[in-house]
């Protein structure tokens, strides 16, 4: 079983991708999120990543960033853009993305 990522205390940033694929292109999908995964991991910043999947596609990936610039330079990363791209074009029904200031988080673990 999964545990969620621990983070430091608040305050740091919270993205919040929520999708529906098209079933286009699985492994193509698979592979250029694995190497997002990867890039993520590598960025100044990052501080960990959740992302659950529904049986009927839709997926929820919560990414945790140190402060709003680290998740502007994310953004700006040249192959995550080719990937949004790619998304955009083949890979997503639709999506939604929302970006929030965690202020309080706590949590249980037995």
């Amino acid at each position: 079983m999964s545990q969620p990522t621990k983070t430091p205390e608040p305050p740091y940033v919270a993205v919040i991708f929520t999708n529906q694929r098209t079933g286009e292109d699985d492994a193509g999908y698979g592979k250029m999120a694995t190497r997002m995964v990867e890039l993520a991991e590598a960025q100044d910043g990052f501080l960990g990543m959740d992302s659950v999947s529904g049986e009927d596609g839709l997926t929820i990936t919560n990414s945790y960033w140190r402060d709003h610039a680290a998740v502007v330079a994310w953004k700006a990363n040249v192959e995550h853009q080719a990937a949004q791209k790619m998304g955009r074009e083949k890979w997503y029904q639709t999506f939604s993305l929302r970006v929030a200031t965690v202020e309080r988080a706590y949590g249980f673990e037995r």
